[in-house]
């Protein structure tokens, strides 16, 4: 069925890439799912939008090849303000259910942020529900002294909100004692001079007072306290509101990063601690307030992390996802950022989601990369598995990415730049893309329209626009693969939370991408996850709570959302509860094979630490190990085992788990089971062609090779053997493609066509007419070029400052065309190409390496050859920023660079543009 999906899908990608309208295909799309085309996030600009606009982008977005729009309200553009919307309103409502209507007719989806800008928050968010900290006050004293003054917040911001939650005492030998009741409703403290050098710490709960960032109109207001249930169901009782008139159609309701800065509190956290953990935290607030490198303050800020863990889960993410819910819609959910277990929380939502920033190094020839447009934190793709590890584990059909936020500065993203960068995260499991992004910007506003300040601006207004179904096709045929069947990954790995959360410094510890350095690299966790893959391996992450409800059996783990793996793997750690060491015993006794690296040596939190350490110890000494060779320890365990081993692949190999060799070619790969088949997704980011046989683990009967670049398929011989498979795969740098290994012969289907040794070459270095066709400022003239060079070397300024569209034509000469197949290679593209030879179209050629076979096109004698070629908006923003042309002008942020300093491209260089080739017609 897949491969019947995918040659649909082809279908669909050939007719997307010729630019012909998708509406002439009726047949084609409903075929797949529609989530398998790209979404974007769709920013509305001071809601000020319109059913004319509306309908009108759709309709070119759904041409352009995408399949559903995230609509985000945002702050407005200054002079537009009489078009402004207020956010829920009815007139607001009306334009989303507009919006539902018009993209279902379009075979799109809808998708909704639950507020505006982000983080959640808005005007119905009073100071009770607001986001809150804790505010810690100490008062020094003598013996024989007293607290003078009122027991009140000295911050002027929280003499009206903060709320004195206790008040301790301690001596000089670091007793606490409850002193709570010496205090009155007015702040006046009446206890008894003290005896001895003692120290007071009065602890309120105080609020951050951050508000919404980015907020649209009507989405003023403070941020809400995401641990407390009661205020998340106010801020959602102003949406169940809003829909009283009917609720809207849209698919999943988003969440954006956790970026509540400060939010180290809740009202509530006392009582939920002491629930947690059977202990009162106000008697240990030294320790929580301290820095020091000792056990108990790691202890007490492990239990606190933990119960904001906690508190983050139930009441607003779950509590959330049951609302959603109860509107017949579902959850997308970024979790990283916040300060609490994310595999629990990316798991508890339908769709985990998340989020490349800034650009990755990649060694293909001719790939650019300028160090002036790249942010200082790399995309890290063990950080990405958090969301599609949480997505496996819990059997969720879609992990979503918002990509290339960052990817460059803005105006100078081409798609060569985003296709490693997509296939980055795809290796890494996600298979739902939203690209960041694409504002509305209704008709009438001149070129380059509205924009957001950190997005890769995919909008019509775009000079690479024309061009955007050769992307958008690449990853709809990806996706149509790797969101079908399932992961097919073999190791289950716990992720070791506690020795994070047992940090003693700072409070609340929110696990963000840009802190990664901190809280993830330096792991032994990162180092074995990143190591094991390196080997072939294929791997998800585990929690403590996912641990609880899984199973084990003589064939693996599964899962309670009935995702099964081969083994469970325990990477070296310090902490760990009973009850997981318990669990992962009992999973083994079931019939599974566990691998520990180290046993752990220790049990995380304050209360009864010397029982559980008892209880610890007594169930490690219980295993009894036997040396199983090559250095690794084997203890029976039921009717499973458990091995020890500093070496985890040398425990694998024991348990009979194996990598994939293919990884030693330089290939990354990632592999589906749909069904029983294997399908791999393989990529090339080494700096060389590869062209081998390539080994799968398996026997298979049958592979059928696709590429996702032009949606080409065929069978390909399979020899195989002592359970592996061997294939031959040729991919050049920066190229991917797609196994589908299979117990079942594939008669029916054509014979993949390899490109053995190339027989000679052709070099169209005829004169070439250049004309430009769309664009501006102004259409430069026409040119006749005797050999390619950039429009910004052609000594006509208005082609310096041009962004758009050039058509070259020229014609070759084949004396006989005799070779089994030809490749045009066009040598240097900046930055895409569409290509006709013969008055027939060949394709999008959106990247590297900028080749296509065209065999079929090609006739002996004579043949033509007409390129289109798309630049970058580069150096038109460029002119008009030299120019002072306005065009950028926009209520709080209002525009920046890719260092968040205000947008300045006057001093830019012109960017390479057009056909630089050389362009040749190599033979095989």
């Amino acid at each position: 069925m897949l491969l019947k999906r995918f040659l649909y899908i082809t279908t669909f990608c050939a007719v997307a890439t010729s630019g012909i309208a998708q509406t002439k295909q009726p047949s084609v799309w409903p075929a797949v799912k529609k989530e398998t085309r790209p979404w974007t996030r769709w920013w509305w600009m001071g809601n000020a939008v319109d059913q004319k606009n509306i309908g009108m982008l759709l309709g070119e977005y759904q041409q352009a090849g995408f399949g559903g729009v995230e609509v985000t309200p945002i702050y407005g553009a200054i002079g537009y303000e009489n078009r402004y919307i207020d956010f829920l309103s009815p007139k607001w409502m009306d334009m989303l259910n507009y919006t539902t209507v018009t993209a279902a007719q379009l075979g799109m989806g809808v998708d909704m942020n639950t507020g505006t800008g982000w983080p959640f928050g808005g005007p119905q968010i009073k100071t009770a529900d607001a986001a809150s900290k804790l505010i810690i006050q100490t008062y020094k004293l003598n013996p024989g002294e007293i607290v003078k003054e009122a027991i009140r917040v000295t911050d002027p911001k929280q003499r009206d909100v903060a709320v004195l939650q206790a008040l301790v005492a301690y001596d000089d030998k670091g007793n606490a004692t409850n002193v709570m009741d010496k205090v009155d409703a007015n702040g006046n403290f009446n206890m008894a001079p003290v005896k001895t050098k003692t120290e007071i710490y009065a602890a309120f709960v105080g609020k951050t007072l951050q508000k919404v960032k980015r907020a649209a109109p009507g989405g003023e207001g403070y941020t809400l306290d995401h641990l407390s249930k009661k205020a998340t169901d106010v801020y959602l009782a102003r949406f169940t509101d809003a829909y009283k008139g009917g609720k809207p159609a849209v698919r999943a309701y988003f969440n954006d990063s956790y970026e509540v800065y400060g939010a180290s509190w809740s009202p509530t956290l006392f009582e939920a601690f002491q629930k947690d953990h059977g202990y009162d935290l106000r008697m240990h607030l030294r320790e929580l307030m301290s820095n020091d490198d000792n056990e108990s303050v790691g202890r007490v800020k492990s239990d606190y992390r933990e119960t904001m863990s906690n508190m983050l889960l139930h009441n607003f993410t779950q509590n959330w996802t049951n609302w959603a819910h109860g509107l017949k819609s579902i959850t997308k959910n970024q979790s990283h950022g916040s300060p609490g277990n994310l595999l629990d929380l990316y798991g508890t939502v339908d769709i985990p989601e998340c989020e490349t920033f800034g650009s990755s190094k990649f060694p293909i020839p001719g790939l650019r990369r300028d160090s002036a447009d790249v942010r200082n934190v790399d995309p890290n793709p063990i950080m990405l598995k958090f969301a599609s590890s949480a997505g496996h584990v819990n059997s969720k059909p879609l992990i979503s990415s918002e990509t290339f936020t960052w990817l460059t500065e803005h105006f100078k993203t081409s798609y060569s730049q985003c296709k490693p960068e997509v296939e980055q995260i795809f290796l890494s499991g996600v298979n739902h893309v939203f690209y960041h992004g694409t504002t509305y910007s209704p008709e009438d506003v001149k070129f380059p329209g509205w924009l957001f300040y950190a997005s890769m601006n995919m909008v019509p207004d775009n000079s690479l626009w024309s061009h955007a179904t050769g992307l958008n096709g690449y990853i709809t045929r990806c996706q149509s693969v790797l969101q079908s069947g399932r992961a097919d990954n073999e190791i289950l790995m716990y992720w070791p939370i506690y020795d994070a959360w047992n940090h003693p410094k700072g409070m609340d510890m929110p696990l963000a991408i840009h802190d990664i350095k901190e809280w993830l690299i330096p792991t032994p966790f990162y180092k074995n996850a990143v190591g094991l893959q390196k080997e072939g391996y294929s791997l998800d992450f585990v929690s403590d709570l996912a641990l609880s409800k899984s199973t084990g059996s003589g064939v693996g783990i599964k899962t309670s959302a009935n995702a099964s793996y081969k083994v469970l793997v325990v990477p070296e750690c310090t902490m760990m509860p009973v009850e997981t060491l318990q669990q992962i015993l009992k999973i083994a006794g079931q019939g599974a094979t566990v691998v520990f690296q180290k046993l752990p040596e220790d049990v995380p939190g304050l209360a009864n630490v010397q029982g559980r350490r008892a209880q610890l110890k007594q169930i490690l000494t219980a295993l009894k190990f036997n040396n199983a060779g090559n250095g690794v320890k084997q203890a029976t365990v039921g009717s499973g085992k458990v091995l020890l081993s500093d070496n985890l692949e040398d425990a694998l190999t024991m348990a009979s788990v194996r990598g994939e060799k293919l990884v030693e070619t330089g290939l990354q790969f990632i592999r589906r089971d749909v069904n029983g088949s294997k399908y791999y997704y393989l990529v090339n980011h080494t700096a060389k062609s590869i062209d081998t046989r390539l080994p799968l683990n398996g026997n298979y009967a049958s592979v059928t090779i696709m590429d996702p670049q032009t949606g080409s398929y065929g069978t390909a011989p399979v020899t195989a053997g002592q359970n592996q498979s061997m294939v031959r795969v040729q991919l050049q740098s920066g190229e991917a493609l797609i196994l589908m290994a299979g117990q079942q012969a594939k008669a029916a289907l054509p014979k993949w066509r390899y490109l053995d040794k190339p027989t000679g070459e052709v070099k169209l270095d005829n004169p070439w007419k250049l004309e430009f066709t769309q664009g501006g400022p102004v259409l430069p003239a026409a040119k006749k070029l005797p050999k390619l060079t950039s429009w910004t070397d052609l000594g006509d300024t208005t082609a310096v400052n041009f962004s758009g569209t050039g058509v070259y034509t020229s014609t070759f000469n084949l004396p006989a065309k005799k070779a089994g197949e030809y490749v045009l290679d066009l040598g240097q593209v900046d930055e895409s190409a569409r290509v006709w030879i013969n008055g027939k179209e060949v394709g999008i050629l959106w990247s590297i390496p900028f080749k296509a076979r065209v065999g079929s096109f090609l006739k002996a004698g004579n043949n033509t050859i007409k390129v289109e070629v798309d630049n970058l908006m580069a150096n038109r923003i460029r002119y008009m920023d030299q120019h002072k042309i306005e065009w950028r002008k926009y209520h709080e942020i209002n525009f920046v660079n890719i260092d968040y300093k205000p947008f300045d491209a006057s001093n830019w260089k012109p960017m390479p543009s057009g056909l630089l080739g050389p362009v040749k017609l190599v033979s095989y």
